[in-house]
């Protein structure tokens, strides 16, 4: 995906900018985008779960760093799903 992400976190010195990520998503992430599509999600609806899925896999390595933190992201460019 390519988004604009801003960061929630108590201590970050990340400051919000345009970022292209590719990073494996828990399959129960998986599972609740595909639900959401089928119940006719659009793609905005989908924004809040995919970027909990980033935020846990890609900015908190599956938790292992950054206890917090949240990123939000704006400005959509691309998001590309391969199952």
């Amino acid at each position: 995906m390519t988004a604009y992400f801003g960061f929630t976190c108590t201590g970050s010195s990340d400051d919000g900018r345009e970022r292209q990520i590719t990073t494996d998503i828990s399959p129960t992430y998986v599972k609740q985008i595909l639900e959401l599509q089928e119940a006719g999600a659009t793609e905005e609806d989908l924004h809040p779960i995919v970027s909990e899925a980033i935020t846990e896999s890609y900015f908190t390595e599956w938790g292992t760093r950054a206890d917090g933190l949240r990123a939000d992201f704006t400005a959509v460019s691309s998001i590309s799903f391969r199952f």
